[in-house]
């Protein structure tokens, strides 16, 4: 399985990233060490995982401590060793979509190609703590909406909370090397 994990953590003045390997990781803890080590002083570390072109796995760090993981689908954790690491242990789904005010997207697409609420995949399976980055402008129904939308890979969703947070310039640079 092909993955693709970036680190971005915040540190006085802004933004840092980069790139962590997860090869030989035994555990959810030696992960979070992994993401720690990327700057020990970071206020708050963020690693987002990529796998497949099918499944993100966002987990957070704030000062260290208080390791939040959230799966774009549970389905990950059956699918490979890199899946069943990070969420295999997050046993409750998602279901935050009705919670909110905001716009639920269509469940079948209209034909309508300016909509901006495309149909949504109904085999997802999102687990884990969706609010992981309402403090910082991604609600968790709009987290839920990224994920779920049809035709957005785990690297736009990347790329779209990273320009949210400002730190989206930094992410691209790694997508490069």
């Amino acid at each position: 399985m092909s993955y693709f994990a970036a680190a971005v953590v915040r540190v006085e003045g802004g933004w840092t990233a980069a790139e962590v390997s997860l090869r030989g990781a035994t555990d959810l803890d030696e992960v979070a060490e992994r993401l720690r080590d990327v700057e020990p002083d970071a206020d708050l570390s963020l690693l987002f995982v990529e796998a497949d072109d099918a499944y993100l796995v966002v987990m957070r760090l704030d000062d260290g401590e208080d390791l939040r993981v959230f799966g774009s689908d549970s389905a990950f954790a059956e699918e490979s060793r890199l899946g069943a690491l990070l969420v295999g242990d997050l046993k409750a789904s998602v279901t935050g979509l009705d919670d909110t005010d905001e716009p639920r997207p269509a469940t079948t697409s209209s034909g309508d190609e300016e909509s901006d609420q495309p149909a949504v995949d109904p085999e997802a399976d999102p687990v884990g703590d969706a609010d992981l980055l309402a403090d910082l402008g991604i609600s968790t129904q709009r987290l839920l909406n990224l994920c779920a939308r049809e035709g957005m890979m785990p690297a736009d969703v990347t790329a779209e909370v990273c320009q949210v947070l400002g730190c989206a310039d930094e992410v691209e640079e790694l997508r490069e090397v």
